[in-house]
């Protein structure tokens, strides 16, 4: 016997849902913060430049999230 995908008893799983308080933009801008903070700990080098090139996408997704929500 085959069972096919229509036959199986798979149990669903949920999502752990939740309502985000702070709206998106602006955790977006608090994730950069936190990565530029982050990135001065450090000396020069590639851990310095992966956290500011984060920094640097937070705040581009940011900018795009404002001008979309008209």
């Amino acid at each position: 016997m085959v069972a096919t995908f229509m036959t199986l008893d798979i149990p669903k799983k949920r999502r752990r849902r939740f309502k985000q308080v702070a709206p998106l933009s602006e955790r977006l801008l608090q994730s950069a913060r936190e990565a530029r903070e982050a990135a001065r700990q450090l000396p020069p080098g590639l851990d310095q430049a992966r956290l500011l090139k984060r920094a640097r996408e937070a705040e581009a997704v940011a900018q795009l999230n404002e001008l979309l929500k008209i």
